[in-house]
């Protein structure tokens, strides 16, 4: 039986519009991507790694550098792996996650399975994801609503000095439900409960990381007092903060490069959902890779945030698919995506 053999390359993700949140703008993602090969077959993944993750191309690469998985000839307890990637080094979330994905796809196409049945998810209707809007003048906004036409929901990008002017300059091309996220733009808790209370009456459904990741006590003081779900998403990286934010949110913003992966979503899914925490999916800028694997844990979302792929000018791969806003997850062996030529 032949052995496991891993390869990777640096690659810049392009964005078809500058991408603008409270902490700066970008036209770019670095990314790694990742291929595994076994008896024939191959799983690729992903990491992507936008400017407030710690990692970068040169720390994932130089952490796949040191990960031998052409010691093993065995995918079937693909935990074994998993085990073994997760517990090299702390840290390096990104990274953990671009195995973490091509193992998965490997597993499903050994199998000949979808990923979402091999891990026991049932597909329903109806999974409907955000088309985010980065923060943008007047001109802008309207033609990026306009190319967001078959979406039902928007996510609307904020923390700026002209909030309530760019909604309000929303309202007058649409009425469709937002999605709002600050990326910890507002420094003030009484500010951002004002906020709150105007954005609950302009059909907005809730509110991601509004202020500062590290003041809880001001989260916990704005969730009581505020009128729409509050979502953490910059204080939640990964599992080991789900409980230190327990009663400061109403839900939590999982994200495959902070989790480390598939499987780590799916272990903070299950915390979220013990301890009564509502639970968003989302993503980076990343290609259909990336993109397509969340999608098999899109059914086990409130709310889901996986347009990541549509954002971008230079995706390659092909799997998932979006209709009138409708996410269609994969039904093919592994994470269902082909690679393009």
């Amino acid at each position: 039986m032949s052995r496991i053999k891993l390869s990777y390359y640096p690659y810049t993700i392009k964005l078809k519009d500058t991408f603008s949140i409270a902490s700066g703008s970008r036209n770019t993602t670095p990314a790694v991507m990742v291929e595994v090969e076994h008896n024939g077959l191959v799983g690729y993944g992903e990491a992507s790694l936008p400017p407030y993750l710690e990692e970068n191309q040169d720390s994932v690469i130089n952490f796949l550098n040191n990960i031998h998985l052409d010691k093993y000839a065995d995918i079937s307890n693909i935990n074994l792996l998993l085990d073994f990637v997760d517990n090299s080094v702390t840290g390096n979330s990104a990274a953990k996650a671009s195995l973490d994905i091509a193992l998965y796809d490997l597993w499903g196409k050994l199998n000949s399975l979808p990923l979402y049945k091999m891990l026991g998810v049932q597909i329903k209707k109806n999974l409907f994801t955000s088309f985010t809007i980065g923060i943008s003048n007047a001109e802008e906004l309207e033609r990026k609503i306009e190319s967001a036409s078959g979406y039902k929901f928007l996510k609307v990008k904020l923390g700026s000095n002209r909030d309530k002017e760019i909604i309000s300059s929303i309202r007058m091309y649409t009425d469709k439900p937002l999605f709002v996220d600050v990326n910890q733009g507002w420094k003030d808790k009484y500010f951002a409960l004002d906020m709150m209370n105007w954005l609950s009456e302009k059909k907005v459904l809730l509110v991601e990381q509004p202020i500062p990741k590290e003041n809880l006590e001001d989260a916990k003081w704005l969730l009581e007092k505020s009128p729409i779900p509050i979502i953490a998403d910059e204080a939640v990286q990964d599992i080991s903060d789900i409980e230190k934010i327990k009663d400061c949110y109403t839900g939590i913003n999982i994200k495959l490069m902070k989790a480390g992966g598939i499987r780590n979503a799916d272990r903070m899914i299950k915390l979220a959902r013990d301890l009564k925490l509502k639970v968003m999916i989302g993503c980076m800028t990343e290609t259909s890779c990336a993109i397509s694997a969340a999608s098999h844990l899109a059914p086990l979302a409130d709310w889901i945030d996986l347009d990541g792929s549509e954002l971008i000018s230079n995706d390659l791969f092909s799997g998932l698919k979006i209709v009138s806003g409708e996410i269609v997850v994969p039904d093919t062996p592994g994470l269902g995506i082909e690679k393009k030529n």
